[in-house]
């Protein structure tokens, strides 16, 4: 099965809303996402020493918004984006997604 990730802070996703908006839809017209194999990229990226993040899993089969694989930022990887809401029921598991001593995130053992 094919699967995206979306790192997001657990406060967003507990505040239960449907379907699940991350801010980047409205300020970049989509959602950003990764694959298992990405996911590392940007959390050590952007998201170094956070300890307030989960990562959710995502069943892009259960996705009505387009999903384009692309690399908008020229970083030599094809990121995909999900150009609409995402359906909580799309959600198929949310990881604690917690960074190690030195702040940076290593694959969780679920994936």
């Amino acid at each position: 099965m094919v699967i995206l990730l979306h790192i997001a802070p657990i406060e967003r996703w507990e505040a239960g809303a449907d379907p699940y908006i991350d801010p980047s839809l409205q300020a970049e017209g989509f959602i950003h996402c990764s694959t298992p194999e990405q996911v590392l990229i940007p959390a050590n990226e952007r998201f170094t020493g956070r300890t307030d993040l989960v990562l959710l899993v995502i069943d892009p089969a259960l996705v009505p918004s387009e999903i384009v694989f692309e690399d908008c930022y020229e970083s030599g990887h094809a990121f995909p984006h999900i150009y609409g809401p995402i359906p909580r029921a799309a959600v198929t598991r949310v990881i604690n997604f917690q960074p190690g001593v030195d702040g940076r995130f290593n694959l969780p053992a679920e994936l």
